[in-house]
């Protein structure tokens, strides 16, 4: 029997965006993968499990390409803009239309809020990290101040500020760090 756990996951990911993580039924994930509600259970334990996991691998994505932008040789501001650009990554696409799409984003959510903020906390060691390694004093409240910027931005839904806000606070903490940019 073939692994068709992704096919479950990207159906009850459709199902979340069109009905939201309480209107969502086993029956709805189980007909949008074209299965049985039985063979849906083959994948996940239940709905919370596989809301969960949808949550989980939207993160751990959009963390996957945060640590490869830390991990580069790119100058400063742009490491940052796209470590910060992760958050971005989780609310654009099939999110950007959909009303249900902070139960799988918000920190406060009842069934994905401890995994949005395991993601915040690693965006936050990644930042501090590259910035450490760029002997920044303040590493750690630098990290703090641009995660509460971009989180602020996208919560207003000013995403297209997300690079001159992240240039704008580094230069002003530290200008010597975005010689040969333009804000």
């Amino acid at each position: 029997m073939a692994d068709r756990t992704a096919e479950v996951l990207d159906a009850t990911l459709r199902c979340l965006l069109r009905y939201g993580a309480r209107r969502t039924t086993m029956d709805d994930i189980a007909s949008e993968t074209g299965v049985s509600r039985s063979a849906v259970y083959q994948y996940v334990r239940n709905k919370d499990d596989a809301v969960r996991q949808v949550a989980a691998r939207l993160h751990d994505g959009a963390l996957r390409h945060a640590r490869a932008a830390a991990g580069g040789d790119a100058p400063l501001p742009d490491r940052v803009f796209a470590i910060l650009s992760a958050k971005l990554e989780l609310t654009a696409g099939p999110f950007a239309e959909s009303p249900h799409a902070a139960e799988l984003l918000d920190e406060q959510a009842r069934l994905c809020g401890d995994i949005c903020r395991r993601f915040t906390d690693d965006l936050r060691a990644l930042l501090t990290g590259v910035l450490t390694a760029a002997n920044r004093p303040n590493a750690e409240d630098t990290a703090a101040i641009l995660l509460a910027a971009a989180c602020g931005l996208l919560g207003a839904g000013r995403a297209d500020l997300l690079r001159r806000t992240s240039d704008a606070l580094l230069a002003g903490l530290h200008p010597k760090d975005l010689e040969g940019t333009s804000i």
